[in-house]
């Protein structure tokens, strides 16, 4: 006859009892009897409410999905020839997607004659890691794959701001 190590509805243990004397105690308490440990020596069960057990259960697995981060990839796109007010303006767009944690993927398009001038669209990609380094880090290099020149900006971690913090202050305390 299996052996089951019994807790009561109200949290006190019941003892080491058999399959049928535990069964019978949950109808008597007019609830259910739960395996809640199976691979404990002996295996645990807690007489309780199924319904309830598994509501709580649900409810626990909605609330973790709640706190996990989805990140999604988000691109911004520049031409070789974009002119400085358009260039402010997708860097604001960039910083609003690192802000909501999102990963952001930078392409520079270049069309016929511009593949000539690849350095232009590295100048600029360059540019973008300096104007967003104070909250973004880049997680792949600028790379020429096709017509397109690309690279990947990332949220940085609290670890990392605090750190960049601290080095900006000491810069400002030695000039001043």
């Amino acid at each position: 006859m299996p052996k089951l190590r019994v807790i009561g509805k109200d949290g006190q243990q019941l003892g080491v009892l058999t399959l049928p004397d535990a069964l019978s105690r949950a109808r008597e308490a007019d609830s259910d009897l739960v395996l809640v440990a199976p691979g404990a020596q002996p295996p645990v069960a807690k007489i309780m409410d199924f319904g309830k057990y598994r509501y709580e259960i649900q409810k626990k697995e909605r609330e973790s999905k709640k706190k996990q981060k989805k990140t999604e990839l988000k691109q911004m796109k520049f031409r070789p020839k974009i002119d400085d007010n358009d260039y402010q303006t997708k860097l604001k767009h960039i910083r609003r997607f690192i802000e909501e944690g999102h990963l952001v993927r930078v392409t520079i398009m270049f069309r016929g004659r511009e593949m000539a001038f690849t350095e232009k669209g590295l100048e600029i990609l360059n540019q973008v890691i300096a104007d967003t380094a104070h909250f973004a880090k880049c997680v792949s290099k600028p790379k020429l794959e096709g017509r397109d020149m690309h690279m990947s900006l990332s949220p940085m971690s609290e670890e990392e701001m605090r750190r960049l913090e601290k080095q900006e202050k000491g810069k400002v305390e030695i000039e001043g």
